[in-house]
């Protein structure tokens, strides 16, 4: 890292990772208190947005929605909205509605586990947005199907990020993360010389974690990762997974991992999971040509051990591949 880059951090555990505010060093003098009142921002929507407490709007939605209409808060709301217009997009590869399916698995309580068929079955029958219906003038939501359950897993990181990010307005440079795979970045990192734009962040190479795959450039935009490095079990050989395909209801297989480039962080991170259900068919759908959204997806090599990636948007300028042997690097079509 060059010598002149010094930054301030102001930390806070929410949404079962570390959330950071990440500050050039003395930009602005009040960075500890800023950096504070963003993290606040994350928090509180935790409390709202958990399904692991009863408290929590999205636990009430869940519990209520079936037997009828349920008024929702405005930014709520949008999120609901957005969430719909992402379920479409992708073809059904991100789905807010896949409570029951990560419940039936065992990830929810991050304990993961084969169900049995028919279990399976009863949980895919209570899966999918297309059992959810919104008044978007009433600005309510209910469920067509006793026993949907919304999951913000796919997207609630990157949604509280984007808030957090409006409590940083009027500060020129800064970095968000969560957890290191949701991202949203403004300004410059360090001094703003001739040359030097944005943020550099790292993206984990999927077989060897300590290692990083990519180091990307974030200009005023936002990047979610996804893959199942540290979340699976084994079952009889077979490695699966807690990204589901909503579609099939079973895990998600043939990626290793998924990273999205986007304008905000709720999309990256919503895109960065339909990438890595789709795979690299999937790429025309997530980042199409000319669009303000680039991905790279990485799958296994044809060489053991070896990882082959495969891009979409992403210009030559924005990103410094490693060097190690077996990386095969593929531009999208």
């Amino acid at each position: 890292m060059d010598a002149d880059l010094h930054t301030l951090a102001v930390g806070r555990d929410a949404m079962a990772c570390r959330f950071e505010a990440v500050f050039n060093a003395g930009e602005p003098d009040d960075a500890t208190q800023r950096g504070i009142d963003a993290l606040e921002v994350v928090e509180a929507l935790e409390a709202r947005l958990t399904i692991h407490r009863p408290g929590g709007e999205l636990s009430r939605l869940n519990a209520a929605a079936a037997g009828g209409w349920q008024p929702v808060a405005d930014d709520l709301f949008a999120l609901f909205e957005r969430a719909d217009e992402l379920w479409r997009l992708t073809d059904g590869a991100f789905d807010m509605a896949t409570g029951a399916l990560s419940r039936c698995w065992g990830f929810l309580r991050r304990s993961g586990r084969t169900p049995a068929a028919d279990e399976l079955a009863a949980a895919l029958a209570v899966s999918g947005w297309g059992r959810v219906e919104l008044d978007r003038v009433g600005r309510r939501i209910r469920f067509t199907t006793p026993g949907v359950e919304l999951n913000p897993g796919a997207i609630g990181k990157g949604y509280a990020l984007d808030r957090a990010a409006v409590a940083l307005a009027g500060v020129p440079s800064f970095l968000l993360h969560g957890g290191s795979s949701s991202v949203v970045a403004r300004g410059v990192q360090g001094p703003a010389l001739p040359g030097r734009r944005g943020w550099r962040v790292g993206v984990r190479h999927p077989l060897r974690p300590q290692t990083r795959l990519a180091t990307l450039t974030l200009v005023d935009r936002a990047l979610g990762t996804s893959g199942s490095g540290t979340q699976f079990f084994i079952d009889r050989g077979r490695r699966l997974g807690h990204i589901l395909d909503p579609r099939s209801g079973s895990p998600a297989e043939g990626v290793l991992s998924a990273t999205v480039l986007a304008p905000s962080a709720a999309d990256a991170d919503a895109l960065a999971t339909a990438a890595y259900v789709l795979g690299p068919a999937g790429l025309d759908r997530i980042a199409p040509p000319g669009g303000t959204v680039a991905a790279l997806v990485a799958v296994p090599a044809r060489t053991a051990g070896g990882v082959r990636v495969v891009t979409a948007n992403l210009p030559d300028d924005s990103v410094e591949w490693s060097t190690e042997p077996g990386l095969e690097i593929i531009r999208a079509s």
